[in-house]
Protein backbone atom coordinates (compact mmCIF):
# COMPACT_ATOMS: atom_id res chain seq x y z
CA UNK A 1 0.00 0.00 0.00
CA UNK A 2 1.52 3.20 -1.06
CA UNK A 3 0.34 5.81 1.65
CA UNK A 4 3.69 7.84 1.68
CA UNK A 5 2.59 11.11 0.92
CA UNK A 6 5.95 12.99 1.05
CA UNK A 7 6.75 12.04 -1.88
CA UNK A 8 5.17 11.76 -5.60
CA UNK A 9 3.27 14.52 -7.72
CA UNK A 10 1.39 16.79 -4.99
CA UNK A 11 -2.31 16.53 -6.98
CA UNK A 12 -1.70 12.47 -7.97
CA UNK A 13 -1.46 12.22 -4.35
CA UNK A 14 -4.05 14.39 -2.95
CA UNK A 15 -6.49 12.98 -5.26
CA UNK A 16 -6.11 9.61 -5.13
CA UNK A 17 -5.91 10.30 -1.24
CA UNK A 18 -9.12 12.26 -1.30
CA UNK A 19 -11.10 10.30 -4.35
CA UNK A 20 -12.45 7.20 -1.91
CA UNK A 21 -13.25 9.40 0.81
CA UNK A 22 -15.59 12.20 -1.34
CA UNK A 23 -16.89 8.74 -3.32
CA UNK A 24 -17.40 7.42 0.53
CA UNK A 25 -19.19 10.94 1.29
CA UNK A 26 -21.22 11.01 -2.15
CA UNK A 27 -22.32 7.26 -0.88
CA UNK A 28 -23.31 8.38 2.46
CA UNK A 29 -25.58 11.64 0.68
CA UNK A 30 -27.14 8.88 -1.64
CA UNK A 31 -27.94 6.88 1.32
CA UNK A 32 -29.37 9.76 3.54
CA UNK A 33 -31.29 11.35 0.17
CA UNK A 34 -32.84 7.85 -0.64
CA UNK A 35 -33.68 7.17 2.93
CA UNK A 36 -35.11 10.96 3.17
CA UNK A 37 -37.11 10.05 0.14
CA UNK A 38 -38.51 6.59 1.52
CA UNK A 39 -39.10 8.49 4.85
CA UNK A 40 -40.69 11.54 2.36
CA UNK A 41 -43.16 8.46 1.41
CA UNK A 42 -44.90 8.61 5.29
CA UNK A 43 -45.37 12.19 5.00
CA UNK A 44 -44.07 15.56 5.44
CA UNK A 45 -44.92 14.45 9.70
CA UNK A 46 -42.29 11.52 9.68
CA UNK A 47 -39.97 14.10 8.09
CA UNK A 48 -39.81 16.26 10.51
CA UNK A 49 -39.18 13.79 13.21
CA UNK A 50 -36.75 11.66 12.03
CA UNK A 51 -34.93 15.00 10.56
CA UNK A 52 -35.10 16.49 14.19
CA UNK A 53 -34.18 13.10 15.84
CA UNK A 54 -31.32 12.94 13.22
CA UNK A 55 -29.97 16.26 14.88
CA UNK A 56 -28.63 13.93 17.31
CA UNK A 57 -26.90 12.17 14.63
CA UNK A 58 -24.95 15.35 13.66
CA UNK A 59 -24.08 15.86 17.27
CA UNK A 60 -22.24 12.40 17.30
CA UNK A 61 -19.50 13.70 15.32
CA UNK A 62 -18.57 16.44 17.91
CA UNK A 63 -18.38 13.48 19.93
CA UNK A 64 -16.47 11.03 17.97
CA UNK A 65 -13.70 14.11 16.81
CA UNK A 66 -12.91 13.97 20.29
CA UNK A 67 -11.22 10.55 19.33
CA UNK A 68 -10.99 10.97 15.73
CA UNK A 69 -9.29 14.32 15.13
CA UNK A 70 -6.50 13.90 17.28
CA UNK A 71 -5.46 10.71 15.81
CA UNK A 72 -5.45 11.27 12.17
CA UNK A 73 -3.20 14.15 12.95
CA UNK A 74 -0.77 12.31 15.35
CA UNK A 75 -0.99 9.26 13.07
CA UNK A 76 0.13 11.46 10.10
CA UNK A 77 2.53 13.03 11.94
CA UNK A 78 4.08 10.16 13.25
CA UNK A 79 4.46 8.24 10.20
CA UNK A 80 6.01 10.77 8.00
CA UNK A 81 8.72 11.71 10.62
CA UNK A 82 8.66 7.25 10.80
CA UNK A 83 7.91 7.22 14.45
CA UNK A 84 5.90 4.02 14.15
CA UNK A 85 5.76 2.82 17.38
CA UNK A 86 4.16 6.07 18.65
CA UNK A 87 1.76 5.47 15.96
CA UNK A 88 0.05 2.77 17.33
CA UNK A 89 0.01 4.19 20.67
CA UNK A 90 -1.71 7.24 19.45
CA UNK A 91 -4.29 4.32 17.25
CA UNK A 92 -4.69 2.12 20.00
CA UNK A 93 -5.76 4.98 22.35
CA UNK A 94 -7.67 6.79 19.92
CA UNK A 95 -10.22 2.86 19.40
CA UNK A 96 -10.43 2.32 22.37
CA UNK A 97 -11.48 5.71 23.93
CA UNK A 98 -14.02 6.46 21.22
CA UNK A 99 -15.75 3.57 21.38
CA UNK A 100 -16.48 4.42 24.78
CA UNK A 101 -17.70 7.79 24.32
CA UNK A 102 -20.05 5.81 21.49
CA UNK A 103 -21.16 3.61 24.55
CA UNK A 104 -21.70 6.65 26.96
CA UNK A 105 -23.47 8.74 23.99
CA UNK A 106 -25.70 5.80 23.06
CA UNK A 107 -27.13 5.86 27.29
CA UNK A 108 -27.43 9.74 27.40
CA UNK A 109 -29.65 10.05 24.15
CA UNK A 110 -32.23 6.93 25.53
CA UNK A 111 -32.19 8.18 28.95
CA UNK A 112 -32.78 11.59 27.92
CA UNK A 113 -34.89 11.05 24.52
CA UNK A 114 -38.07 12.84 25.71
CA UNK A 115 -36.23 15.58 27.61
CA UNK A 116 -34.53 16.25 23.99
CA UNK A 117 -36.98 16.06 21.74
CA UNK A 118 -38.98 18.33 24.29
CA UNK A 119 -36.29 20.92 23.19
CA UNK A 120 -37.08 21.70 20.20
CA UNK A 121 -40.84 22.28 20.74
CA UNK A 122 -42.48 20.80 17.56
CA UNK A 123 -45.70 21.75 18.70
CA UNK A 124 -46.88 18.33 17.31
CA UNK A 125 -47.39 15.42 19.11
CA UNK A 126 -47.42 12.97 16.64
CA UNK A 127 -44.77 14.52 15.67
CA UNK A 128 -42.79 14.48 18.47
CA UNK A 129 -43.70 10.60 19.27
CA UNK A 130 -42.13 9.62 15.90
CA UNK A 131 -39.26 11.85 17.07
CA UNK A 132 -38.68 9.95 20.20
CA UNK A 133 -39.34 6.46 18.78
CA UNK A 134 -36.70 7.05 16.33
CA UNK A 135 -33.99 8.46 18.43
CA UNK A 136 -34.67 5.09 21.36
CA UNK A 137 -33.72 2.95 18.67
CA UNK A 138 -30.87 4.68 17.20
CA UNK A 139 -29.36 4.84 20.32
CA UNK A 140 -28.59 1.45 20.62
CA UNK A 141 -26.39 2.06 17.64
CA UNK A 142 -24.16 4.84 19.01
CA UNK A 143 -20.97 2.29 20.20
CA UNK A 144 -21.24 1.13 16.19
CA UNK A 145 -21.46 4.55 14.62
CA UNK A 146 -18.43 5.53 16.82
CA UNK A 147 -15.78 2.43 16.30
CA UNK A 148 -16.38 2.95 12.46
CA UNK A 149 -15.75 6.43 12.33
CA UNK A 150 -12.09 6.22 14.64
CA UNK A 151 -11.45 3.02 12.41
CA UNK A 152 -11.96 5.24 9.20
CA UNK A 153 -10.02 7.79 10.73
CA UNK A 154 -6.49 5.57 11.38
CA UNK A 155 -6.76 4.58 7.85
CA UNK A 156 -7.03 7.85 6.38
CA UNK A 157 -4.46 9.57 8.68
CA UNK A 158 -2.10 6.77 7.75
CA UNK A 159 -2.70 7.54 3.92
CA UNK A 160 -4.84 4.86 3.35
CA UNK A 161 -8.49 5.66 1.86
CA UNK A 162 -9.43 2.99 0.12
CA UNK A 163 -10.13 0.18 2.44
CA UNK A 164 -12.21 2.60 4.44
CA UNK A 165 -14.67 3.24 1.25
CA UNK A 166 -14.74 -0.28 0.63
CA UNK A 167 -16.18 -1.06 3.92
CA UNK A 168 -18.28 1.54 4.13
CA UNK A 169 -19.86 0.81 0.86
CA UNK A 170 -21.05 -2.22 2.20
CA UNK A 171 -22.90 -0.84 4.74
CA UNK A 172 -24.47 2.26 2.85
CA UNK A 173 -25.38 -0.20 0.16
CA UNK A 174 -26.84 -2.19 2.51
CA UNK A 175 -28.88 0.16 4.30
CA UNK A 176 -30.15 1.31 0.84
CA UNK A 177 -31.49 -2.43 0.88
CA UNK A 178 -32.84 -2.50 4.15
CA UNK A 179 -34.30 0.96 4.61
CA UNK A 180 -37.66 -0.52 2.41
CA UNK A 181 -37.92 -3.29 3.85
CA UNK A 182 -37.95 -2.14 7.35
CA UNK A 183 -40.15 1.14 6.78
CA UNK A 184 -42.44 -0.86 4.17
CA UNK A 185 -42.49 -4.48 4.07
CA UNK A 186 -42.11 -4.99 7.86
CA UNK A 187 -44.30 -2.00 8.01
CA UNK A 188 -42.05 -0.24 11.06
CA UNK A 189 -42.66 2.98 9.38
CA UNK A 190 -39.69 5.27 10.91
CA UNK A 191 -38.62 2.72 13.58
CA UNK A 192 -37.36 0.62 10.86
CA UNK A 193 -35.09 3.90 9.34
CA UNK A 194 -33.65 3.44 12.93
CA UNK A 195 -33.10 -0.51 12.83
CA UNK A 196 -31.95 -0.39 9.07
CA UNK A 197 -29.13 1.78 9.94
CA UNK A 198 -28.22 0.42 12.90
CA UNK A 199 -28.13 -3.39 10.92
CA UNK A 200 -25.76 -1.34 8.63
CA UNK A 201 -23.42 0.03 10.73
CA UNK A 202 -23.11 -3.84 12.61
CA UNK A 203 -22.20 -4.99 9.48
CA UNK A 204 -19.40 -2.32 8.53
CA UNK A 205 -18.13 -2.95 12.00
CA UNK A 206 -17.72 -6.93 11.03
CA UNK A 207 -16.37 -5.66 7.80
CA UNK A 208 -13.75 -3.66 9.58
CA UNK A 209 -12.67 -6.32 11.87
CA UNK A 210 -12.43 -8.87 9.17
CA UNK A 211 -10.15 -6.77 6.59
CA UNK A 212 -7.82 -6.32 9.74
CA UNK A 213 -7.44 -9.86 10.83
CA UNK A 214 -6.85 -10.37 6.79
CA UNK A 215 -4.25 -8.15 6.70
CA UNK A 216 -5.36 -5.21 5.07
CA UNK A 217 -3.94 -2.72 8.00
CA UNK A 218 -3.21 1.10 7.89
CA UNK A 219 0.59 0.99 8.17
CA UNK A 220 3.19 -1.42 8.08
CA UNK A 221 3.37 -3.20 11.83
CA UNK A 222 -0.07 -2.17 13.07
CA UNK A 223 -0.74 -3.72 15.87
CA UNK A 224 -4.56 -3.34 17.87
CA UNK A 225 -4.31 -3.62 21.78
CA UNK A 226 -7.21 -1.93 24.30
CA UNK A 227 -5.82 0.54 25.88
CA UNK A 228 -5.53 4.03 27.15
CA UNK A 229 -2.45 5.55 27.06
CA UNK A 230 -2.91 8.66 29.31
CA UNK A 231 0.04 11.07 27.65
CA UNK A 232 -0.94 10.07 24.09
CA UNK A 233 -4.91 11.02 25.14
CA UNK A 234 -4.08 14.21 26.24
CA UNK A 235 -1.95 15.27 23.39
CA UNK A 236 -4.97 14.14 21.34
CA UNK A 237 -7.46 15.62 22.83
CA UNK A 238 -5.15 18.80 22.96
CA UNK A 239 -5.89 18.84 19.42
CA UNK A 240 -9.54 17.55 19.22
CA UNK A 241 -11.21 19.31 21.91
CA UNK A 242 -11.59 22.44 19.66
CA UNK A 243 -13.00 20.70 16.62
CA UNK A 244 -14.89 18.81 18.86
CA UNK A 245 -16.32 21.93 20.65
CA UNK A 246 -16.44 23.59 17.01
CA UNK A 247 -18.96 20.46 16.06
CA UNK A 248 -20.84 20.08 19.30
CA UNK A 249 -21.91 23.60 19.29
CA UNK A 250 -22.83 23.73 15.98
CA UNK A 251 -25.34 20.81 15.76
CA UNK A 252 -26.30 22.68 19.39
CA UNK A 253 -26.83 26.37 17.53
CA UNK A 254 -28.50 24.34 15.10
CA UNK A 255 -30.95 23.24 17.54
CA UNK A 256 -32.19 26.54 18.85
CA UNK A 257 -32.43 27.30 14.87
CA UNK A 258 -34.23 25.08 14.62
CA UNK A 259 -36.60 26.03 17.29
CA UNK A 260 -37.03 29.33 15.17
CA UNK A 261 -37.59 27.33 12.43
CA UNK A 262 -40.18 25.42 14.06
CA UNK A 263 -42.49 28.71 14.86
CA UNK A 264 -43.53 28.25 10.58
CA UNK A 265 -44.80 24.89 11.22
CA UNK A 266 -44.31 21.60 10.53
CA UNK A 267 -43.67 21.92 6.31
CA UNK A 268 -40.85 24.84 7.73
CA UNK A 269 -39.21 21.95 9.70
CA UNK A 270 -39.31 19.44 6.78
CA UNK A 271 -37.72 22.18 4.43
CA UNK A 272 -35.18 22.52 6.34
CA UNK A 273 -34.38 19.02 6.94
CA UNK A 274 -34.58 18.06 3.36
CA UNK A 275 -32.71 20.92 1.79
CA UNK A 276 -30.04 20.16 4.36
CA UNK A 277 -30.17 16.65 3.01
CA UNK A 278 -29.65 18.09 -0.42
CA UNK A 279 -26.96 20.58 0.69
CA UNK A 280 -24.77 17.65 1.87
CA UNK A 281 -23.60 16.96 -2.05
CA UNK A 282 -21.30 19.57 -1.21
CA UNK A 283 -21.07 19.93 2.54
CA UNK A 284 -19.53 16.69 2.32
CA UNK A 285 -17.74 16.64 -0.10
CA UNK A 286 -15.27 19.19 1.43
CA UNK A 287 -15.52 17.11 4.29
CA UNK A 288 -13.95 14.49 2.73
CA UNK A 289 -11.28 16.42 0.53
CA UNK A 290 -10.27 18.13 3.89
CA UNK A 291 -9.77 15.10 5.75
CA UNK A 292 -7.71 13.94 2.83
CA UNK A 293 -5.82 17.48 3.37
CA UNK A 294 -5.19 16.80 6.64
CA UNK A 295 -3.48 13.95 6.37
CA UNK A 296 -1.49 15.15 3.54
CA UNK A 297 -0.62 17.87 5.57
CA UNK A 298 0.22 15.83 8.75
CA UNK A 299 2.48 13.23 7.28
CA UNK A 300 4.46 16.27 5.50
CA UNK A 301 4.80 18.69 8.59
CA UNK A 302 6.17 15.39 10.45
CA UNK A 303 8.74 14.99 7.51
CA UNK A 304 9.22 18.76 8.05
CA UNK A 305 8.61 19.28 4.05
CA UNK A 306 7.28 22.73 4.58
CA UNK A 307 7.26 23.30 0.40
CA UNK A 308 4.83 19.88 -0.01
CA UNK A 309 2.72 21.74 2.99
CA UNK A 310 2.22 25.04 1.45
CA UNK A 311 1.60 23.32 -2.29
CA UNK A 312 -0.26 21.11 -0.73
CA UNK A 313 -3.22 23.97 0.16
CA UNK A 314 -3.34 25.86 -3.01
CA UNK A 315 -4.01 23.08 -4.90
CA UNK A 316 -6.72 21.99 -2.41
CA UNK A 317 -8.06 25.60 -2.71
CA UNK A 318 -7.91 25.51 -6.33
CA UNK A 319 -9.81 21.76 -6.16
CA UNK A 320 -12.65 23.00 -3.91
CA UNK A 321 -13.41 26.13 -5.49
CA UNK A 322 -14.19 24.35 -9.07
CA UNK A 323 -16.28 22.19 -6.76
CA UNK A 324 -17.93 24.89 -5.33
CA UNK A 325 -19.01 27.13 -7.85
CA UNK A 326 -20.43 24.07 -9.61
CA UNK A 327 -22.57 22.94 -6.61
CA UNK A 328 -23.50 26.63 -6.29
CA UNK A 329 -24.68 26.35 -9.71
CA UNK A 330 -26.97 22.93 -9.35
CA UNK A 331 -28.79 24.26 -6.22
CA UNK A 332 -30.02 27.33 -7.70
CA UNK A 333 -31.05 26.40 -11.03
CA UNK A 334 -31.86 23.10 -9.80
CA UNK A 335 -33.96 24.17 -6.97
CA UNK A 336 -37.71 23.39 -7.88
CA UNK A 337 -36.73 19.76 -9.43
CA UNK A 338 -34.30 19.10 -6.81
CA UNK A 339 -36.85 19.56 -3.34
CA UNK A 340 -39.76 17.68 -5.80
CA UNK A 341 -37.87 14.41 -5.74
CA UNK A 342 -38.62 14.36 -1.65
CA UNK A 343 -41.89 17.22 -1.03
CA UNK A 344 -44.00 17.56 -3.81
CA UNK A 345 -46.92 19.65 -2.09
CA UNK A 346 -47.68 22.96 -1.50
CA UNK A 347 -46.37 25.64 0.29
CA UNK A 348 -43.76 22.80 1.32
CA UNK A 349 -42.53 23.08 -2.48
CA UNK A 350 -41.98 26.58 -2.85
CA UNK A 351 -40.63 27.34 0.97
CA UNK A 352 -38.36 24.47 0.13
CA UNK A 353 -36.92 26.22 -3.32
CA UNK A 354 -36.41 29.88 -1.77
CA UNK A 355 -34.14 27.49 0.91
CA UNK A 356 -32.17 25.64 -2.12
CA UNK A 357 -31.76 29.35 -3.43
CA UNK A 358 -30.34 31.26 -0.82
CA UNK A 359 -28.24 28.47 0.18
CA UNK A 360 -26.16 28.27 -3.18
CA UNK A 361 -24.82 31.37 -2.98
CA UNK A 362 -22.67 30.32 0.21
CA UNK A 363 -21.41 27.08 -1.20
CA UNK A 364 -18.29 28.31 -2.65
CA UNK A 365 -17.09 29.62 1.29
CA UNK A 366 -18.57 26.57 2.60
CA UNK A 367 -16.48 24.38 0.67
CA UNK A 368 -13.21 26.20 1.13
CA UNK A 369 -13.81 26.63 4.80
CA UNK A 370 -13.90 23.15 5.55
CA UNK A 371 -11.59 22.34 3.27
CA UNK A 372 -8.91 24.78 5.16
CA UNK A 373 -10.17 23.53 8.03
CA UNK A 374 -8.94 20.17 7.82
CA UNK A 375 -5.47 21.47 6.39
CA UNK A 376 -4.97 23.44 9.20
CA UNK A 377 -5.95 20.03 11.74
CA UNK A 378 -3.17 18.67 9.50
CA UNK A 379 -0.56 21.03 11.15
CA UNK A 380 -2.40 21.02 14.74
CA UNK A 381 -3.50 24.28 14.77
CA UNK A 382 -7.25 23.31 15.47
CA UNK A 383 -8.16 26.52 17.70
CA UNK A 384 -8.47 29.39 15.48
CA UNK A 385 -10.91 27.73 12.81
CA UNK A 386 -12.43 26.62 15.76
CA UNK A 387 -13.38 30.08 17.27
CA UNK A 388 -13.88 31.49 14.22
CA UNK A 389 -16.65 28.68 13.29
CA UNK A 390 -18.28 28.95 17.15
CA UNK A 391 -18.32 32.76 16.74
CA UNK A 392 -20.16 33.08 13.64
CA UNK A 393 -22.29 29.81 14.22
CA UNK A 394 -23.59 31.24 16.87
CA UNK A 395 -24.10 34.47 15.44
CA UNK A 396 -26.71 32.79 13.69
CA UNK A 397 -29.17 32.68 16.77
CA UNK A 398 -29.89 36.21 17.54
CA UNK A 399 -29.80 37.35 13.43
CA UNK A 400 -32.37 34.28 12.49
CA UNK A 401 -34.57 35.32 15.17
CA UNK A 402 -34.49 38.94 13.60
CA UNK A 403 -34.61 38.80 10.14
CA UNK A 404 -37.51 36.32 10.60
CA UNK A 405 -39.75 38.08 12.88
CA UNK A 406 -38.79 42.04 12.68
CA UNK A 407 -37.96 42.03 8.91
CA UNK A 408 -40.47 41.39 5.82
CA UNK A 409 -38.08 38.39 4.58
CA UNK A 410 -40.12 35.84 7.04
CA UNK A 411 -38.77 32.53 7.25
CA UNK A 412 -36.05 33.45 4.56
CA UNK A 413 -34.65 35.59 6.39
CA UNK A 414 -33.62 32.14 8.64
CA UNK A 415 -32.15 30.97 5.33
CA UNK A 416 -30.04 34.45 4.39
CA UNK A 417 -28.73 34.10 7.86
CA UNK A 418 -27.25 30.97 7.59
CA UNK A 419 -26.15 31.58 3.85
CA UNK A 420 -24.17 35.11 5.16
CA UNK A 421 -22.69 33.25 7.91
CA UNK A 422 -21.02 30.72 5.89
CA UNK A 423 -20.04 33.73 3.51
CA UNK A 424 -18.19 35.41 6.31
CA UNK A 425 -16.51 32.30 7.96
CA UNK A 426 -15.45 31.25 4.27
CA UNK A 427 -13.71 34.54 4.07
CA UNK A 428 -11.78 34.42 7.66
CA UNK A 429 -10.47 31.14 6.45
CA UNK A 430 -8.74 32.43 3.83
CA UNK A 431 -7.37 35.02 5.76
CA UNK A 432 -5.62 33.14 8.40
CA UNK A 433 -4.53 30.09 6.19
CA UNK A 434 -2.62 33.28 4.10
CA UNK A 435 -1.31 34.45 7.14
CA UNK A 436 0.09 30.53 8.30
CA UNK A 437 1.08 29.56 4.69
CA UNK A 438 3.34 32.79 4.96
CA UNK A 439 4.82 32.24 8.02
CA UNK A 440 5.91 28.41 6.49
CA UNK A 441 7.02 30.22 3.93
CA UNK A 442 9.61 32.27 5.74
CA UNK A 443 10.53 29.45 7.78
CA UNK A 444 11.67 27.26 4.42
CA UNK A 445 13.62 30.27 3.37
CA UNK A 446 15.34 30.65 6.62
CA UNK A 447 16.35 27.12 6.73
CA UNK A 448 17.34 27.04 3.02
CA UNK A 449 19.97 30.23 4.00
CA UNK A 450 20.87 28.49 6.77
CA UNK A 451 21.85 25.24 4.94
CA UNK A 452 23.52 27.34 2.37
Amino acid sequence: MDNDLTQGTILKKLTFLALPIMATSFLQMAYNLTDMIWIGRLGASAVAAVGTAGVLMWLRFGVIALGRVGAEVKIAQTLGSKEIEKSNLYANTAITFTFLLGVLYGILLSVFKRSIIGFFNLQDPYVETLAIIYLQVIAFGMPLHFINQVLSGVFTGAGISKTPFRVNSIGLIMNLILDPIFIFAFDFGVRGAAYATILSQGIVTIAFVSTLIQGNRPYQNFQFRVQLHKEYLRTMLRISLPVALQNGLFTIISMFVARIVAMYGTSAIAVQKVGTQIEAISYMTAQGFGSALSAFIGQNYGAKRNDRVIEGFKVATRIMTYIGILTSLILFFGAEPLFKIFINEEPTTSMGVDYLRIISISQLFMCIEITLTGGMSGLGRTMTPALIGVTFNAARIPLAYLLSTFTLLGINGIWWTISGSSIVKGVALVLMTFFVLRHLQLMTVKTDDAYL
